[in-house]
């Protein structure tokens, strides 16, 4: 799935890049039915390297999800994360800082939600919430939003010398298809929940949002903090190429089981 990967100093132009994109699969019921069976065997390779990473507890792993309302970071932890153990996985969102929140820099709420080590931690949104909603809305200028980019990069690469890997997905869908996910969750009695007049009022400002994230994308995609943009008009899809980044990701941590206890002779031991 590396062809989803941002390069670093490549500027991104979200248009130009097929959220209805499903690789080498076909999107009739038959490539769906494959990339389901693939998508299962990544996870069931998931649950091992999740119990190596706990059982080392010397690195740990930084999920990032971003996206448009309706993209879909919330069934991507629901279907991905499925197979791993919940004590070694956690998730966080941030919403309208608070007033202690305030007071301090926008990264400090975020850094007492790093996973520690041995740990998978998911934020479904994110530190960079600090430069889309603040920047879309006119809260910050445009210069702000510029230290703030060199401030999120020096932050995410602190994580990464520490331990910690960091991947993050851009969940990319097309207007049309935020459209029907909308209208679906109002014909829907168990998902009107989720719904919000907000969500219309935000949808009026697709293309600031498409921009902002295009810049910052384009400014934060690092070697040691990539982005990946993903196709997700299929949610099928969108699954695949996010648990295939994440098993591979701890693949090349070339985590091994710890070693057993040094004095026991474990061909001998009886236990009664």
């Amino acid at each position: 799935m590396k062809r989803y990967r941002v390069k670093p100093g490549v500027s991104v132009k979200l248009d130009a890049i097929d959220p209805d994109d499903v690789g080498d699969y076909q999107k009739n019921g038959e490539g769906k039915t494959k990339a389901k069976a693939a998508t299962a065997d990544r996870i069931a390779r998931l649950d091992g390297l999740q119990e190596r990473l706990y059982a080392n507890a010397t690195r740990a792993l930084l999920i990032v999800l971003q996206g448009m309302d309706t993209s879909g970071k919330d069934g991507t932890i629901k279907h991905v994360m499925s197979g791993v153990n919940p004590q070694g996985c956690r998730v966080a969102t941030f919403k309208t800082p608070t007033s202690l929140e305030r007071a301090h820099d926008f990264l400090w709420r975020v850094h007492q939600e790093v996973p520690p080590k041995g740990h998978i931690g998911i934020f479904n949104r994110s530190h960079y919430e600090d430069v889309l909603i603040t920047r879309v809305h006119g809260l910050i200028s445009d210069k702000e939003s510029r230290q703030r980019f060199d401030q999120i990069k020096e932050f995410e690469t602190l994580l990464h010398e520490n331990g910690t890997a960091v991947l993050k997905f851009f969940l990319h869908i097309s207007k049309e298809e935020q459209r029907e996910r909308l209208e679906a969750r109002v014909r829907d009695p168990d998902k009107r929940w989720k719904f919000s007049a907000g969500d219309i009022e935000e949808r009026k400002l697709w293309n600031e949002y498409l921009a902002a994230f295009e810049d910052v994308i384009s400014a934060t995609s690092t070697e040691c903090a990539p982005w990946y943009i993903v196709p997700a008009n299929h949610k099928w899809y969108r699954d695949l190429v996010v648990a295939d980044t994440v098993v591979c990701t701890l693949e090349d941590m070339k985590l091994q089981s710890p070693r057993a206890p040094e004095g026991i002779d474990f061909d001998k031991l009886k236990i009664v």
